[in-house]
């Protein structure tokens, strides 16, 4: 139970190199568990040379000797110091053992397959050694922790984009394999063959294959997971999928929108999970007119509900902003959220439109409160808020910026219309503002028009 000193080793080294074979499958049995409970240093095992010995008993023949000597090689691969050693001899051994009908052997050249896949230098020797179709193959397997190796190793080689060339190669092979492993019952399978596929989909091909695969319903079932980083690897995923136009038919279709409004209402949600949320609508939307589909799916509530959320970012608030604005483009959903939303989403609007840390949080709240119908049902809820509207408009007018200027003065002409906002607006300073614009307005025109050029005559050339 506690440290081995390193001269303890060395009549380890000398059984691994006895004559016997089970002597050596006993020795290799004993490191084995030694390395698992970290009682000796893998620095330590590759200086004394038992790598070479080790090696030497995957070419023995006998099963419980490959697994033995398979498993102290893949331990010794999780050491950034000794995966270097292993990657002279070792990847050729493993990748035929890797291919061995014995499940113990096969899942433990999986494992020591997937520690070499850790670095940028070992997956380029793994790439150029041959183990991706290897790897792809492990992935039919029917052992679902050989399953979970093989397709962890491919998403590590897939996060770099220069081995996607190697990979598409194999064709839909690939992609349907990994597709599979997305439909699996192992979550944890299902969520890494996401990550891997979405690495992969910033190719067009490979998102037409998945749309022919039927990849949604997968998608949607990681989507009620428990766990929020496979949650967020599936909505990454889906990203990649919405932002690419012809893909958006078939995933509204597919009742992507009405998942997306769920995850928004459950309480398990986060900024990454809303952020990606919001840009996925966004997409969708701006993609495929459906006003129909959007109001059942819950997105509209969704997003007012989590406006209310005490620890979003002012990033997730300005996605959420963001696609709040877009949506009430479409005058259908405009009228929608002019009569569902409620007293506090109205103030958290008011108030985002009032603070000055973040401008372009600012100006999206308050185009949202523009872009509301002034009915019976908003008004009222507006109206104890028309000092803080105000005063936002206020500070939109003294900026310099023309479009926070046209923001301010569309809204006030809209709000006139109401007496209330005309009563608190009279001989106050936003009103004295507002003509100071004017007159500065008027002027500028009076100039524009002094050094406009003369109209030519007819028939003159206009120079």
């Amino acid at each position: 139970n506690s440290p081995l000193p390193d001269a303890f080793l060395v009549p380890v080294m000398a059984l691994l190199l006895s004559p016997d074979l089970d002597v050596q499958k006993t020795t290799s049995f004993t490191l084995v568990n030694l390395l698992v409970k970290n009682n000796v240093c893998k620095e330590s095992v590759i200086e004394m040379g038992m790598l070479v010995p080790l090696l030497e008993l995957f070419q023995s023949g006998d099963p419980t000797a490959q697994c033995h000597s398979c498993a102290c090689v893949a331990m010794l691969a999780s050491s950034e110091l000794s995966r270097d050693a292993i990657l002279v001899d070792g990847i050729i051994p493993l990748l035929a053992l890797a291919k061995s009908y014995d499940p113990v052997v096969q899942q433990n050249a999986a494992w020591a397959l997937l520690h070499l896949t850790q670095s940028d230098c070992s997956r380029r020797i793994l790439c150029q050694a041959g183990a991706i179709p290897v790897l792809v193959l492990l992935l039919q397997c029917s052992n679902s922790e050989v399953q979970f190796y093989s397709c962890t190793a491919l998403c590590n080689i897939a996060a770099i984009q220069e081995h996607h060339p190697e990979l598409l190669s194999i064709g839909a092979h690939l992609s349907k394999s990994l597709l599979t492993q997305m439909s699996s019952s192992v979550q944890k399978n299902s969520a890494q063959a996401c990550r891997c596929l979405q690495s992969l989909s910033k190719n067009v091909w490979v998102q037409e294959q998945l749309m022919d695969c039927s990849c949604v319903l997968p998608l949607k079932a990681l989507l009620k997971s428990l766990n929020a980083a496979w949650i967020e690897s599936a909505l990454t995923l889906m990203c990649t999928l919405s932002a690419h136009p012809p893909n958006c038919d078939i995933l509204i279709n597919e009742g992507l929108l009405r998942e997306i409004g769920q995850l928004l209402h459950h309480p398990r949600s986060n900024s990454v999970l809303i952020s990606l949320s919001c840009k996925i609508i966004t997409d969708l939307c701006g993609a495929c007119i459906d006003e129909q589909a959007v109001t059942e799916s819950l997105c509209l509530s969704g997003l007012l509900r989590v406006l209310l959320s005490p620890s979003l970012s002012d990033e997730t608030l300005l996605h959420v902003t963001l696609c709040l604005h877009h949506l009430m483009t479409w005058d259908g959903l405009r009228t929608k959220l002019s009569s569902s939303v409620t007293p506090e989403q109205v103030w958290r609007l008011v108030e985002l439109s009032g603070q000055m840390r973040n401008s372009q949080l600012s100006y999206n709240s308050a185009a949202i409160i523009h872009m509301f119908k002034l009915t019976e049902d908003f008004l009222p809820l507006l109206r104890p808020h028309y000092g803080a509207v105000s005063k936002y408009l206020l500070l939109f007018l003294k900026t310099r910026d023309v479009k926070f200027q046209q923001l301010g003065i569309s809204t006030i002409v809209k709000l006139k219309n109401d007496g209330e906002f005309s009563t608190v607006m009279t001989n106050s300073e936003l009103e004295a503002r507002l003509w100071n614009i004017h007159e500065q307005t008027e002027e500028m025109r009076q100039l524009l028009q002094m050094i406009q050029p003369p109209s030519p005559s007819p028939g003159q050339p206009f120079h």
